[in-house]
């Protein structure tokens, strides 16, 4: 059994690339370099934190041929992704908790989606805040809506202190760049726009999936996935590892930047194959840091599942505000890759 929401403790380290990873545990896909691009800070080292994992972990992803176990946690991932794309409906509650530097953040979401293909609709919440009993923080909080109404996928963000931000995508340009890059099915658009199916698919274009063991996820058999960066797309976004990423065996976690994760570890449920914890795993603490066994310093818990309740089609309805929307359709249709297959 695993309980990591009862595992993060108090850490001594200042801010360093907090604000991406506040992001990808709010669900903000393809958020994912954020954290690697962020400037670093000057620190002195403390004490890493004691491990709360002691198993060890798989070589990093390069290219050739997989094993067979790594062809078995592969099948597996896009399986879930599958499932959790033909889940209709799909309603979820959402708890997530974040270790950012002197900082520990836990808040409630929640994720639904109803329909499939063009018709498939999806609206996700998430709010995190400063845990003061956990960490030494003021109060703030992040929050997170995005909601698909079939014709446009609306984003509002507010990250603490920030003025907030509310932005807009076209749908239907979203499925015609997706038909000119020839992906096998374009009407299902959900997964380059945002919400629980992006978040995954996210993760799943930047890791590859190494190892899966049979676990027990509090009371529910399910499949542990261990996964490690791609070599070649953390090569892309830390140029200076580069020739660590590649080399084998891959970059050791002391090695990346604060709050850069080293792994992910998915929980996959055995019976209906729908995900159901992420984890991201790190040494934390300001660079340099001494060689410890990784430990999360995030992790989703989607949980409460139904896949039978009725969806009032309301949930997907959104009225912005009238001031500050940004319409980033030509931005995001510009830059829209499919992802690997």
């Amino acid at each position: 059994m695993s309980r990591p929401f009862a595992r993060f403790t108090r850490s001594r380290s200042r801010r360093g690339h907090g604000a991406g990873w506040i992001m990808v545990c709010a669900g903000l896909a393809a958020r994912l370099t954020a954290a690697a691009a962020a400037p670093l800070q000057d620190e002195k080292a403390s004490p890493p934190a004691a491990s709360v994992y002691r198993r060890g972990m798989p070589p990093a992803a390069a290219a050739g041929e997989r094993s067979a176990e790594e062809a078995q946690a592969e099948r597996i991932v896009a399986g879930a992704l599958l499932a959790l794309d033909r889940a209709d409906p799909f309603t979820a509650k959402i708890r997530q908790k974040a270790r950012i530097g002197n900082r520990v953040l836990t808040g409630p979401g929640r994720y639904v989606q109803s329909g499939a293909g063009e018709s498939q609709r999806f609206r996700y919440e998430s709010r995190l805040e400063c845990d003061t009993e956990l960490s030494e923080c003021r109060t703030e909080s992040f929050e997170l809506l995005e909601v698909c109404d079939g014709l446009f996928a609306w984003g509002y963000r507010r990250n603490a202190a920030d003025p907030p931000g509310l932005s807009r995508v076209d749908v239907r340009r979203v499925r015609e760049k997706l038909e000119s890059l020839q992906v096998a099915d374009p009407e299902n658009a959900a997964r380059y726009l945002g919400g629980l199916q992006r978040t995954l698919w996210t993760i799943r274009e930047w890791f590859r999936f190494t190892r899966a063991e049979q676990a027990d996820l509090d009371g529910l058999p399910a499949w542990r996935i261990e996964g490690r960066w791609d070599a070649e797309k953390l090569a892309a976004i830390l140029p200076d590892l580069a020739t660590a990423a590649r080399r084998p065996g891959g970059v050791e976690p002391r090695e990346l930047p604060d709050g850069v994760p080293w792994a992910v570890r998915l929980w996959i449920g055995r019976g209906d194959l729908l995900p159901r914890r992420v984890e991201w795993l790190a040494i934390p603490g300001p660079r340099p840091v001494a060689a410890a066994e990784p430990e999360p310093i995030g992790v989703l818990d989607i949980h409460d599942i139904d896949t039978t309740a009725r969806v009032d089609a309301a949930t997907f309805f959104y009225k912005p505000p009238p001031d500050g929307l940004m319409d980033m359709t030509e931005q995001h249709v510009t830059t829209l890759r499919a992802w690997r297959p």
